[in-house]
């Protein structure tokens, strides 16, 4: 199934039956991949005195509890309300689903103690292209990705120069293959979330950045249109499946 979408007068063509997930399914396992000094997710069967919600136990339908943090077990999708004092809602700030998207790969560089990626990274890999989108590979790109527990191990981060940089150059949605785009100790300063979304001057509320994504080494740096799926929740971050499709000639 092929469907034609344009954007900025362009058109473009994609096959609906070729997606690229590149999220990170949440599961009951401490396995999982984590973040941010929190225990593993739970799904477990409801229970009420000698009911459980589980086949298996003799129910007629599997009913579970989800216990679980969309910023520490598993891709997610975030808007500004993350670092605000006034309430802003994923759901209510995210209104359109697909973009125009460039993937690429970076080498974070080393700073003192840190690993980094910086703005001469990201202009170098975007030179002249205008995206609504951008999502950073970073190399090494192991499948362990899926299931590290980021807890206490300084990751990657993005520096205040690069989030400036990307929203200057008009980039909406950022997407990267770490728990954060910001240092993990950093004493709250949160330096590439508020230059990404313009805090110091007018919040770009419809602007959003999602983490923890696993960018396959199958999927080639270059153009493609990204859909942007969050579950309907009321809340500053919700878990999410971005998926990526490749532009047919």
């Amino acid at each position: 199934m092929k469907a034609t979408i344009e954007t900025n007068s362009k058109k473009y063509k994609i096959d609906l039956k070729k997606p690229l997930d590149i999220s990170i399914p949440l599961q009951a396992s401490e396995s999982n991949v984590n973040a941010w000094y929190q225990d593993a997710p739970k799904i477990e069967p409801v229970k009420d005195e000698d009911w459980v919600g589980s086949v298996a136990q003799g129910s007629s339908v599997n009913f579970n509890n989800i216990f679980f943090n969309p910023h520490a077990h598993g891709t997610h999708t975030e808007c500004v309300g993350h670092i605000t004092k006034k309430v802003h809602s994923i759901n209510q700030n995210l209104k359109q689903f697909f973009f125009l998207a460039e993937v690429i790969t970076v080498a974070p560089e080393k700073l003192n103690d840190d690993f980094v990626i910086s703005k001469k990274q990201v202009q170098f890999a975007l030179g002249n292209k205008k995206r609504e989108a951008l999502v950073i590979r970073t190399i090494p790109n192991m499948t362990d990705k899926t299931s590290k527990q980021y807890s206490n191990t300084n990751p990657t981060y993005l520096l205040e120069e690069a989030a400036i940089y990307l929203r200057e150059k008009g980039v909406k949605h950022l997407l990267i293959d770490l728990p954060s785009v910001d240092k993990e100790k950093d004493e709250g300063k949160l330096l590439a979330h508020h230059a990404f979304w313009n805090t110091a001057g007018r919040p770009r509320l419809d602007a959003t950045i999602t983490e923890f994504i696993f960018v396959p080494n199958s999927v080639l740096d270059g153009t493609y249109f990204l859909n942007i799926q969050i579950a309907p929740f009321e809340n500053d971050a919700s878990p999410s499946k971005p998926v990526l499709y490749q532009i047919l000639e």
